[in-house]
């Protein structure tokens, strides 16, 4: 289901037409569609709803906008966080502190200790040594901690290298084969409740066999837990489900999803949780872009718009694809490569790719940019940060002005 589609040969996002929020907000522009965020979110939650306990926490990393947040938080949604500023936007956006996960390599003792004041939920262990330091600081407010410990599975998730974690060199959580005893210890912490394991193996998933593979090491390991006398409540899935960039793209259905989870955690009796991000968001969003230049060249001629790669950083990191369409249709078809106006090479979005013909002038958009587009912004080159614009139905508004970096200094 797609919430941006033309009508009339404009393209609109909802009930909004394209042009409409180009001309009141400017370009380039990050648009949200709330019925697509509703719709992916209620998919998500009806799907794991043939599982006997689940808790949900959106990544808040892939989009931190508040009224996406909001949205959310109104279907339900906790939020996994790997930042104190991430978990004061989630609170800010009305999510209770006692549904967010606290997750990241490298929390900061300040970082633990006003999360530990905030009440957050849970903390996701990455290594024994933050353990230690999370059990002090809560011993040192009278509190006791909720944690689990993060193991890395070894195993690969066929997803791009820059976005993998689950495999042993990867930088997350301890080595499976060592975590019984880093957890043995742990446990015996005052100050801190282990009540579980947690495990994430990247991003983009586009097949089940690795979370499969992954999810039997971890009910593995609670066997071995439970073995040794541990009450084992909960288990952190983790997220990652790839969605569909390219047309011909085939991902895991939510339902396929859902049922594989089942048959691996069927005797488990935990609690379940999810952190899904891009499932939820990334096709709930488009960069709106205008075209600057049609540049000749030796090849194939250069448009260049006005969006970025600081606005929509993915391609220029990972090679990544995000459909490029023309607001307004044509007939005509060009092969083109489709550029930034950053002084440098890498600020490319697709090279000798075909798209509808374009002009001077013209609008179009990046498709699937509801994750990872805003999130990873950047002021390089001195740019402002691009807004953002939620439709819901036939109305806008502006949920994040265009900020130039003075005004981010100041």
């Amino acid at each position: 289901m797609s919430f941006f589609e033309h009508r009339d040969g404009v393209l609109h996002a909802e009930d909004v037409p394209l042009p409409a929020i180009a001309d009141a907000v400017g370009t380039p522009v990050h648009v949200y569609s709330a019925a697509a965020l509703r719709h992916a979110a209620d998919s998500f939650t009806a799907a794991l709803s043939i599982l006997p306990r689940v808790r949900v926490a959106f990544a808040v990393k892939c989009n931190p906008n508040t009224a996406v947040l909001r949205l959310l938080a109104d279907r339900g949604f906790g939020a996994d966080i790997v930042s104190v500023g991430e978990m004061r936007r989630a609170i800010a956006a009305g999510i209770a502190p006692e549904k967010i996960v606290f997750s990241g390599v490298g929390k900061t003792d300040r970082e633990l200790e006003e999360a530990l004041a905030a009440g957050v939920g849970q903390f996701n262990l990455e290594l024994e040594e933050e353990g230690e330091v999370l059990a002090a600081l809560a011993r040192g407010r009278g509190r006791t901690a909720i944690a689990v410990l993060r193991v890395n599975p070894d195993v690969d998730g066929g997803t791009h290298a820059k976005i993998s974690t689950g495999k042993r060199e990867n930088k997350f959580g301890v080595q499976i084969d060592g975590a019984v005893g880093v957890y043995d210890r742990l446990s015996r912490l005052e100050g801190l409740n282990l009540t579980g394991v947690a495990l994430h193996i990247g991003s983009q998933l586009c097949d089940l066999a690795p979370l499969e593979t992954a999810y039997r090491r971890a009910g593995a390991l609670v066997d071995a837990l439970r073995a040794l006398g541990h009450a084992i409540t909960r288990v952190d899935l983790g997220g990652g489900l790839g969605i569909a960039y390219r047309s011909e793209d085939v991902v895991p259905t939510l339902d396929a999803y859902a049922a594989m989870v089942r048959q691996v955690t069927e005797g488990w009796g935990v609690e379940l949780i999810f952190e899904p991000g891009r499932v939820i968001a990334g096709l709930a969003g488009v960069l709106v872009t205008r075209v600057t230049w049609v540049k000749p060249s030796a090849t194939h001629p250069f448009v260049i718009v006005d969006a970025a790669m600081n606005d929509l950083a993915r391609p220029a990191l990972y090679g990544a694809y995000h459909r490029f369409e023309a607001v307004q249709r044509s007939a005509e078809r060009m092969t083109a490569n489709i550029v930034g106006p950053i002084c440098e090479t890498g600020d490319t979005f697709a090279s000798a790719r075909e798209i509808d013909r374009v002009r001077r002038g013209d609008l179009a958009i990046f498709h699937a940019t509801g994750a990872y587009g805003a999130a990873m912004a950047s002021s390089y080159n001195c740019r402002a940060l691009s807004p953002q614009v939620m439709v819901d139905g036939d109305m806008f508004e502006i949920v994040a002005d265009r900020m130039l970096p003075a005004e981010r200094a100041a």
